[in-house]
């Protein structure tokens, strides 16, 4: 059912307009009950889900039994990053997610499903795995919220892939992240239709109806001054939420560039990109566009480590970045990679495939620790001066040199692609500017 539907694509959507459409869809959804939100972290502050989440909380205080911010395989929120993206929230309603504990396994899809999908590359089960906390809200109102915005697993982010991946476990993070690897990114971004989503849809159906899941999904694009701003809120309790969503944010997040750049630069903020598991997002939505031989800059001041937990930092600087053939031939070769798919999915999702250069401008990091991982390396100051980065626009630029280059701020607002890289046609839900 879809409780509220609103696109705002001239300007943003007001405060008191997400009040409204929230008290309107959980007073529906929730009669009376407890409630359970499950929001992203820090990582996607952008979201517009602390604002939310806070709404939440102030409309319906005691109500509110627990906050489960959906990790997947990322680092715990400190208490500083609940309080930037939460504001007024009390931290005693915040819950971890571990991966690797307090998971329970609902089900699983066979492994012919997979099969098929891949073309026979793959031949595994999936399972269907949550953190137990969601089971023990059987009787609540859970509140899912999250962007959504093209994404190199799911092809659009968010709807239940909050709940099946934000909140899963290690073995079904590794395993829908490897079968995305394998299909290949590009045939991913940007499209709401695809296997891995419906691999989740279908490990969704395991047991519908059992939990009680309000999804409030949103679309953020940039203001005028470049500040993100929502432009939809999509409030309801299956897929024809997702898939609103997911129209507005191809009309808004996918950029279509007319040429080829030869040159792209991408700045990451400190506070959301504070590694190469997390930056290479950079890599992931401008591989489309990107011109053969040309070079992707990274300017990441924040970035000091290559993955979010140690086994797969490890896993990084032992392989580095790589084709998917030779990842896949890797992991086939190698019981390390065997047991984190995940982290052979993100090798080859992080990888240029030979194609075009990455340049990482880092502080935190070595340089021959970049190097050694399959990426070139700049001085971030030198590199800042030659773009002059303080005084840039999306868009083309042109440097104090002469030189042409295309200049990205933030690559999780969106994801960019000349005309002939994106099937327009291969989603009739999409529409792309």
């Amino acid at each position: 059912m879809l409780y509220y539907s609103i696109e705002s694509e001239d300007r943003s959507i007001e405060d008191r307009q997400i009040r409204k459409a929230l008290i309107a869809a959980v007073e529906s959804a929730g009669q009376g009950k407890p409630i359970l939100i499950i929001p992203p972290d820090i990582t996607r502050i952008n979201s517009g889900a602390g604002k939310i989440s806070e709404l939440i909380w102030k409309e319906y205080g005691k109500r509110v039994k627990d906050i489960l911010p959906a990790l997947g395989t990322h680092k715990p929120m400190t208490a500083n990053e609940i309080s930037l993206m939460y504001g007024t929230v009390p931290h005693k309603l915040f819950r971890q997610h571990s991966c690797h504990r307090d998971i329970i396994t609902l089900g699983k899809i066979p492994a012919s499903f997979i099969k098929e999908a891949t073309g026979g590359k793959l031949n595994y089960n999936w399972p269907v795995q949550v953190n137990k906390l969601i089971i023990d809200h059987s009787q609540s109102l859970i509140i899912s919220i999250g962007q959504v915005v093209p994404h190199e697993v799911t092809g659009m982010a968010n709807y239940n892939k909050n709940i099946f991946i934000g909140c899963g476990g290690y073995e079904s993070i590794n395993k829908s992240h490897y079968m995305a690897a394998v299909y290949g990114i590009e045939n991913l971004l940007g499209r709401a239709r695809n296997p891995v989503r419906k691999l989740i849809n279908r490990g969704d159906n395991l047991f519908a109806g059992q939990l009680n899941i309000l999804y409030v999904l949103t679309v953020i694009d940039s203001d005028p001054d470049g500040r993100p701003a929502m432009k939809g809120l999509f409030i309801g309790s299956d897929i024809e939420c997702f898939m609103k969503a997911s129209s507005l944010s191809s009309r808004l997040n996918i950029n279509v560039i007319e040429k080829e750049p030869a040159k792209m630069l991408v700045c990451l903020k400190p506070r959301e990109y504070r590694s190469t598991w997390l930056g290479n997002k950079a890599i992931y939505r401008t591989r489309m566009a990107i011109a053969d031989k040309g070079e992707l800059i990274i300017i990441a001041p924040g970035i000091r480590e290559f993955g979010e937990d140690k086994i797969i930092d490890r896993l990084i600087r032992k392989y580095g970045y790589r084709t998917p053939e030779e990842i896949m031939h890797l992991v086939k070769e190698n019981a390390d990679l065997q047991e984190n798919l995940g982290a052979a999915a993100h090798l080859i999702h992080g990888s240029p495939d030979n194609r075009f250069k990455v340049t990482y401008c880092t502080q935190k990091m070595l340089e021959k620790d970049i190097r050694s991982a399959g990426f070139d390396y700049a001085d971030i100051e030198e590199t800042r001066d030659k773009y002059n980065t303080e005084n840039l626009r999306e868009g083309f630029n042109i440097n104090h040199e002469g030189e042409e280059f295309y200049y990205i701020p933030d690559p999780g607002m969106g994801l960019w692609s000349t005309r002939k890289k994106i099937n327009v046609n291969a989603d009739n839900e999409n529409n792309y500017r």
